[in-house]
């Protein structure tokens, strides 16, 4: 892999925050962690990722409803989500995935398998399709 694989955690909780980024970052992924929709929207136009783990419930516009925008609009439609959630209720997996996501992490995050997981979305998706998104 010429170019670190960005991924974008929108997580609202600091410490979950630092432990994403820090796993994350040891993995060696470039890591950006903003905490709510509109942060994250502002950091997808100024530098798309590879992949938005995202956090389901958020303060304001929760992570669903910000996947669905996301995946409505043709500048972000390729940008994989996978939903991290400390929702694992039945049928959590399939509301994510209904919303658009490519997948589902649950929360906590084990740190020893958390880097795998995200690597696994990240090779299932086509590299190199990536566009600049119009602000």
């Amino acid at each position: 892999m010429s170019e670190q694989s960005l991924i974008l955690v929108v997580e609202d909780n600091e410490a979950n925050q630092l432990l994403a980024r820090a796993v994350l970052e040891m993995e060696g992924f470039d890591v950006e962690v903003v905490g709510s929709a509109p942060e994250a929207e502002d950091s997808i136009r100024q530098r798309p990722p590879h992949l938005i783990l995202m956090d389901v419930q958020l303060p304001g516009e929760d992570g669903l409803s910000l996947t669905r925008k996301l995946k409505a609009d043709p500048a972000t439609t390729s940008i994989p989500v996978v939903a991290l959630t400390a929702h694992a209720m039945l049928g959590d997996k399939e509301i994510a995935l209904n919303a658009g996501c490519a997948g589902y992490i649950s929360k906590p995050i084990d740190t020893r398998t958390f880097g795998f997981q995200v690597r696994q979305y990240l090779d299932t998706q086509t590299r190199g399709t990536r566009q600049p998104v119009a602000s």
